[in-house]
């Protein structure tokens, strides 16, 4: 179990010198990462504007406060390139190392992503201190001491899910020469549904009892609920519990794509 770990620890401090090469690409993206949150901030100011005082139970502090975390959050739990360069390592043959080797493949890129997440999480703390000093006085912190861990447990779970997605998703690289669309689609799920353009609980009730059941609202806006204390009681706990559901799910599905994949790789002379 300790060599095990040891390896992992080993490609972790890989993917840390890896991707510190690529630190003023990260610092780039975080920086022109904050432009949207301008763009939001003009556009959310006409709607309250122009609807009065709220937009569902959000007045115009707290929606900004709230895509203030969502930017928090997604720097903490989002892959960067993973899938790309997952599906990279199946078109180019480098996946042939991994069945030679004592070395499981999903391991290995959970390690890799721990890596990037954390040099994109300390390349991006300035631009988002500067962001979080800006809207100061927006910002209201969680009245329980409670909500800190369960903010944490969620948004690990919240990266697990979001990995696992991506990571699946790439595996397609095993059946289909590009991925991109494949990708492109995903992202546009992501984007509409996690919460990322909108609060999704100003949504029809419809809409959010469906929603309650999909991933997506849990790679971002339950964590962030979680947080501003917007769940409590049963919703809270059941939320947990339907986002660790996921976890186990898709992890159970990747493994198992991953083993329907590398049969085909070997079957096809890979």
């Amino acid at each position: 179990m300790f060599s095990a770990l040891h390896k992992y620890r080993k490609v972790f401090g890989i993917g840390l010198q890896n991707t510190f090469v690529y630190r003023w690409n990260f610092l780039l993206r975080s920086l022109f990462g904050l432009v949207p949150l301008a763009g939001t901030v003009f556009i959310w100011r006409a709607i309250f504007t122009g609807s009065g005082s709220t937009v569902g139970s959000y007045d115009y502090a707290g929606m900004i406060w709230y895509f203030l975390l969502v930017i928090l959050v997604d720097n903490l739990v989002t892959p960067t390139e993973d899938e790309w360069q997952i599906a990279s390592d199946i078109r180019e043959g480098q996946i042939s190392a991994f069945l030679t080797k004592p070395l499981n493949y999903l391991g290995y890129r959970v390690a890799l992503f721990l890596s990037y997440r954390l040099v994109y999480t300390l390349v991006t703390v300035l631009p988002l201190a500067l962001a979080f000093f800006w809207f100061r006085d927006l910002i209201v912190l969680p009245k329980s001491a409670a909500t800190w861990p369960l903010f944490f447990l969620s948004a690990t779970m919240a990266a697990a899910i979001s990995f696992l997605i991506a990571y699946t998703l790439a595996l397609m690289a095993f059946w289909i020469l590009e991925i991109s669309t494949i990708v492109f689609i995903l992202y546009s799920f992501e984007y509409f549904l996690s919460g990322q353009t909108f609060p999704i609980d100003i949504m029809p009730a419809w809409i959010q009892a469906i929603l309650r059941w999909l991933p997506f609202p849990y790679e971002l806006f339950f964590p962030v609920q979680i947080f501003l204390e917007r769940v409590h009681g049963a919703a809270l706990w059941s939320g947990l519990a339907i986002q660790a559901g996921w976890v186990l799910a898709l992890l159970t599905l990747a493994q198992a794509v991953w083993r329907r994949g590398i049969r085909h790789y070997q079957a096809v002379g890979g």
